[in-house]
C-alpha cells in the first residue's frame, strides 16, 4: 500500500491536562487514518493500531512502516485501522509553535505525550481499548511508556530502533542541545531573534552523524559529508526553538526502569545492528531481558538508525509476531 498520500485531518480537543496540573483548551491535533475500522457490539473500534512518530516527524511519519503494509503483509489495512497524529509537542498539533504560547508552554513528559494521544483517540474514535502500539525512535518512547502506564489497554507493543530509558551517549546529545540552546542569550531576551537559528544549527550539526551507519559516513567524500551536514542543520534550524527545547527536555528525562516490569501486552522488540542512537546492545537487548516473554529481532542497515523504515528485511519475523492478532 502507498502511504506517500496520506492527507492530514484536524481536530480539537477540548481540553488537556498536563501532568504539572497546567490545563490548555481547544487545542488542536493533527492526524490522519488508513484501514478498515471494526466495531464491537457497542460501537466501539477494536482493531485499531495507533503509531507513535520520531523525533522531527509528524503525523506522515507512518509511512517508515509502509514495507510491511499491505495485503498479505504483517500490517494489513483490511483486518486493521491505523491512526497516526503529531503527537504533542510537535508543529501541527498542539505544541509552544501552533499554540503560539512559545516560552508560556507548558514543561511536558514522555507521559503526557502518551496522554495527549489517549485523549485524542477516546475524544475522537471512543476507542478504549488498542489493538496494539507502534512506536519509531523518540516515538518508541511514547509506546513502551503506554504499555507501562496503561499495561490493560492494548494487546500488543512494537519498539522499533527505541529504548525505555534515556542514558549515556542519547543523554549526553540531549544535554548538548538543551545547553546550547540555554547559552546562547537571545533564548532568554529575544527569543524571535534569528540568531537563535545558528544555535539550533549547531546543536543539529552535533547529533547529525549519528543517524546513519559509521560505515555510511565513512563511504562518503569529505566535502560531501559537509554538505549534506550543513543542509541538515540548516532544515533543522526553521524549527520553532521552543518546539526543539521542550521536546529536548522530556526526552531528556525519559527512564521507565522502575516500571517496565509492568508491561503485560506481546512485545516485538527490532533493533539494528549499526543504529549509533540505540545500539541492540545496550538497548533493545537490555530491555528484551527486562520484558519477560517479548521478542528480539534485530537486523543490519548500511543506513543505520534511519533504516527502520527497510522492514521488508524482517517481514517473516513480524508476520510471525502480528499472526497472533489477526
Amino acid at each position: 500500500m502507498d502511504l506517500k498520500d496520506l492527507e492530514a485531518q484536524y481536530y480539537t480537543l477540548d481540553e488537556f491536562k498536563f501532568e504539572n496540573g497546567r490545563i490548555l483548551k481547544d487545542q488542536v491535533v493533527e492526524y490522519t487514518t488508513f484501514g478498515k475500522p471494526q466495531y464491537d457490539d457497542e460501537g466501539h473500534i477494536i482493531n485499531a493500531i495507533l503509531y507513535f512518530h520520531g523525533t522531527t516527524g509528524d503525523y506522515g511519519s507512518i509511512k517508515r512502516i509502509s514495507k510491511a503494509v499491505g495485503e498479505n503483509l504483517p500490517f494489513d489495512p483490511e483486518l486493521f485501522f491505523f491512526i497516526s497524529l503529531s503527537t504533542l509537542g510537535s508543529p501541527g498539533s498542539c505544541s509552544p509553535s501552533t499554540s503560539n504560547l512559545e516560552a508560556d508552554f507548558p514543561s511536558y513528559t514522555i507521559l503526557d505525550m502518551v496522554n495527549f494521544n489517549r485523549a485524542f483517540i477516546e475524544e475522537k474514535f471512543n476507542i478504549k481499548h488498542l489493538k496494539g502500539v507502534i512506536g519509531n525512535s523518540m516515538g518508541g518512547f511514547e509506546a513502551i511508556s503506554w504499555a507501562c502506564n496503561y499495561p490493560d489497554s492494548i494487546d500488543f507493543l512494537i519498539s522499533l530502533v527505541s529504548s525505555y530509558k534515556v542514558g549515556g551517549q542519547n543523554y549526553v546529545l540531549s544535554q548538548l542541545l538543551y545547553d546550547i540552546i540555554e547559552s546562547d542569550p537571545n533564548f532568554h531576551d529575544n527569543p524571535t531573534d534569528p540568531s537563535l537559528m545558528r544555535s539550533l544549527e549547531i546543536a543539529s550539526k552535533a547529533t547529525y552523524s549519528f543517524g546513519l551507519s559509521r560505515q555510511f559516513y565513512m563511504d562518503q567524500p569529505n566535502c560531501e559529508i559537509k554538505e549534506a551536514m550543513d543542509e541538515f542543520a540548516h532544515e533543522d534550524a526553521k524549527e520553532d526553538v521552543y518546539d526543539a527545547y521542550y521536546r529536548c527536555i522530556a526526552s531528556m528525562n525519559h527512564d521507565l526502569t522502575d516500571i517496565i516490569d509492568n508491561i503485560t501486552a506481546k512485545t516485538m522488540i527490532i533493533a539494528i545492528y549499526e543504529d549509533q542512537y540505540f545500539p541492540p546492545e545496550l538497548d533493545a537487548i537490555p530491555m528484551h531481558a527486562l520484558i519477560p516473554g517479548s521478542k528480539l529481532t534485530c537486523f543490519n542497515s548500511y543506513l543505520g538508525h534511519v533504516g527502520s523504515s527497510e522492514l521488508d528485511k524482517i517481514q517473516e519475523e513480524l508476520e510471525d509476531f502480528m499472526k497472533q492478532f489477526k
